[in-house]
């Protein structure tokens, strides 16, 4: 299982705005390595990153350097940002795994694939064009799309760099600045990306990360100097943020919570599907939005699904995020442990049959103080119970029988979430029919989990509000402007 990193002193982060560190000082954090309950860090937010960072986004937003660059220009510097993110991917890997958990090996592939999302707004950014419309016979309207201004884009613990860079590289594109507001524990790979954007050639101030609490992020996402906001992170604080955010006009664009239902019918492949299943659920510890935390089996196939999936769930492999042979690594936090394991105790003392983990694993005296969960499978459940109702983040799952494909929809519609469901099935016309019942953002139909920059990403319900992801995500980073062109006299209605 081997052991964690250790480090020779404390090390300390500040907010980098306009190209530069602030001084150490204000609200800290300390910084604890999941695997061992050790400080690593300190991170620190006083109170004038807020004016500071909007202050140099402006600055940087309307200055020469970057409000009169092309497209083709713009999507050069993406490029280069991106190259600089796969040069760097290791040491961006290592705080990433540092705070959330994650497997090195998983947040370095991370990295890399981080990177492709400039690349890919970068080709996009180049196929966009002033659309063309006749009005009348002698005019004509010109409809185009400006940028948003200052964009504040709010990134998650569980993908810090990875998730904020689906928004800041179309926000980049479309000609934005960007204020990076990750959480205070969760910091590193952002203010390292900042860095990088300078070194790849955006001007000073463009790419601003900023470290602050609660109270100082909403002083920030609410500052009068800010056009709109991002936000990855749970539904209770999407709906607090975006009341006060779209009470103010500005746009707010938001993926949050899921509780994502995982059906395997009576004609799915179930050998492939307990693999998908598997990976769907626990791939980062289960602390991924999209995981597929409720399995949802038809009852003819219980039993044969449930022996495979089992099986597959037992090559588990747990370990420190410096070992190579580890798959999963220990949750982010103390809190977020605290919450794992009370969910689970809390359903075993309501009757729940703990098919597989349900415990504390032992990782051995070095990392006795880490925040570990054993992959969990809770069976015997009924729809009402908290644990079959309530985001866990982290490795828990949820079996149900169904007897019905309507029984199916109707238990994968039940909750105020709508991010996503995947299915399996060989028939055709249940493809079609499920998957427009089914009220999630995406569908997966034989897979699980196929997330790509290509496809438009995001929630209905309560899992969020707006796309990102695809060429649909430029709609959501930028305003549209109409220009009416009269080539003719002017028509005068009093001349008669």
């Amino acid at each position: 299982m081997g052991a964690a990193e250790t480090f020779p002193e404390i090390q300390s982060f500040t907010s980098y705005i306009d190209g530069g560190y602030r001084p150490v000082g204000g609200a800290e954090v300390a910084l604890i390595d999941p695997a061992t309950g050790h400080a690593w860090g300190r991170s620190y937010c006083d109170d004038t990153v807020v004016d500071a960072a909007v202050a140099a986004a402006r600055s940087a937003w309307a200055g020469e350097d970057w409000i009169s660059t092309t497209p083709y220009e713009r999507a050069a510097l993406l490029r280069r940002l991106g190259a600089l993110i796969r040069e760097n991917a290791a040491d961006l890997a290592r705080y990433e795994s540092l705070a959330n958990g994650k497997s090195n090996a998983a947040t370095t592939a991370e990295m890399t694939v981080a990177a492709d999302w400039y690349d890919y707004f970068a080709s996009a950014l180049e196929t966009i064009d002033d659309k063309r419309r006749p009005v009348t016979r002698t005019a004509e309207a010109v409809i185009t799309r400006e940028p948003m201004g200052v964009v504040v884009a709010i990134t998650p613990f569980n993908g810090a760099l990875s998730l904020g860079s689906w928004k800041v590289a179309p926000a980049l594109a479309m000609g934005n600045a960007v204020i990076l507001k990750p959480p205070m524990e969760a910091a590193g790979s952002s203010l390292r990306l900042a860095e990088l954007a300078l070194e790849a050639g955006f001007p000073k101030g463009l790419v601003n990360t900023v470290i602050a609490d609660a109270e100082t992020s909403e002083r920030l996402a609410t500052h009068p100097g800010v056009d709109m906001v991002s936000f990855t992170g749970s539904t209770p604080v999407a709906r607090t943020l975006g009341a006060k955010v779209t009470g103010a006009l500005k746009r707010f664009v938001c993926e949050a919570g899921g509780k994502s239902a995982h059906i395997i019918f009576e004609d799915g492949d179930i050998d492939n599907a307990a693999i998908a299943a598997t990976h769907g659920a626990f791939s980062g510890t289960g602390q991924t939005c999209v995981a597929g935390s409720r399995l949802l089996v038809h009852r003819s196939v219980y039993d044969a699904f449930l022996k495979r999936y089992l099986a597959s769930i037992a090559r588990i492999r747990l370990g420190v995020p410096s070992d190579p042979k580890a798959h999963l690594g220990p949750v982010a936090s103390r809190r977020q442990h605290e919450k794992i394991i009370g969910f689970i105790e809390e359903a075993r003392s309501e009757g729940a049959n703990i098919l597989a983990g349900g415990g504390v694993p032992d990782m051995g005296a070095e990392n006795a103080g880490g925040y570990w969960v054993e992959p969990t499978v809770v069976a015997d459940v009924s729809p009402d119970m908290r644990i079959c109702r309530e985001e866990i983040f982290g490795p828990v799952v949820t079996v149900h029988p169904f007897d019905t494909e309507d029984e199916a929809v109707a238990l994968a519609n039940g909750l105020e979430y709508g991010l996503a469901a995947g299915f399996w099935t060989r028939d055709m016309s249940r493809v079609r029919r499920v998957s427009r019942k089914l009220q999630a953002g995406s569908i997966w139909v034989n897979t699980y989990r196929a997330i790509n920059l290509r496809v438009p990403f995001g929630g209905y319900k309560q899992s969020g509000l707006g796309r990102e992801n695809g060429v649909e995500a430029l709609d959501e980073f930028s305003q549209v402007k109409s220009i009416v062109h009269e080539y003719g006299p002017a028509a005068d209605p009093f001349a008669t």
